[in-house]
């Protein structure tokens, strides 16, 4: 029986993910938190992992509040990059699999066509400076290892852009949202299920995974409004110049999921349709 440990798993996606691996593995799944290890400490972060000998290993623990990434990169470095490293140091003595989860955010946006796993980085912030720098650990220490770059995700379990549309519509009657930012919502829970697949069949190397299709900030508020009954809130679009925000957004960051599709026969569905369910799953 293989043992699965899942790091970060009172996150967002790390709820959802040790969900559906309980749900669909044949093993066991550990979920592990900031309450039982902080992989900011290398000595203590090899010895426990050491000591459980998971066969896999999901890193999902990050710093992932962009801007605050921005204000504080130290902190967003020891959690996202070199707690990678002492990740896939401890991995290295159990031979664990290492699976880690990054960002969009290790690209800048100009290349204006979805991108793909083997284009060059160039991160224009904090938060994807110490993703890309957590991606290099992983490939240089490591020989069984999968990477899955994903972006804009919600779940039910956390704070999203969803949930800070629908409760901005109770004070307000009108919403100002980005609307030269693009890329593809992603739904937790439909990630969940293409990283239990991706496990399954011991995908290795680099993979984009996200719900299918594209849009601005923009367009998908304006889809949650109308899918939960609200279209008559007004939504004004502005850009992110406007918005003045810490760190810079990559203006175009759509992942390319071919690969997904082609090697491991997994295809996303669309956007629309996952955002659909997940806004079915906030009824009451």
């Amino acid at each position: 029986m293989s043992r699965i440990l899942v790091l970060g798993a009172h996150g967002m996606l790390g709820r959802d993910l040790t969900e559906v691996l309980r749900s669909s593995s044949q093993g066991e799944v550990v979920p592990w938190d900031l309450g039982e290890i902080d992989i900011r400490e290398e000595t203590k972060t090899v010895k426990k992992i050491g000591e459980l000998r998971p066969d896999v290993i999901v890193n999902a623990a990050a710093l992932t509040r962009v801007d605050d990434c921005e204000s504080q990169a130290e902190q967003a470095f020891a959690v996202n990059a070199e707690g990678m490293k002492h990740v896939a140091l401890a991995a290295l003595r159990c031979q664990a699999k290492v699976v880690y989860l990054s960002t969009d955010y290790i690209f800048d946006g100009e290349k204006r066509e979805p991108y793909l796993e083997d284009d060059p980085p160039h991160p224009l912030n904090a938060y994807g400076r110490s993703k890309w720098k957590g991606e290099e650990y992983v490939r240089t220490l490591l020989k069984d290892w999968l990477i899955v770059r994903t972006q804009w995700l919600y779940g039910k379990h956390g704070k999203n852009f969803v949930t800070s549309i629908l409760e901005q519509t109770k004070e307000k009657n009108e919403l100002r949202i980005v609307d030269d930012q693009v890329g593809s919502p992603t739904y937790t829970v439909d990630l969940s299920k293409i990283l239990s697949t991706l496990i399954q069949k011991k995908a290795e190397g680099i993979y984009h995974a996200t719900n299918n299709g594209t849009c601005s900030w923009c367009e998908f508020g304006q889809a949650i409004l109308q899918l939960s009954g609200l279209g008559k809130i007004r939504v004004i679009p502005i850009s992110s110049q406007e918005l003045k925000k810490p760190a810079t957004r990559p203006a175009y960051s759509v992942l390319g999921c071919e690969k997904l599709t082609a090697t491991m026969g997994v295809t996303p569905r669309s956007w629309i349709e996952a955002l659909r369910d997940y806004l079915e799953s906030l009824k009451p």
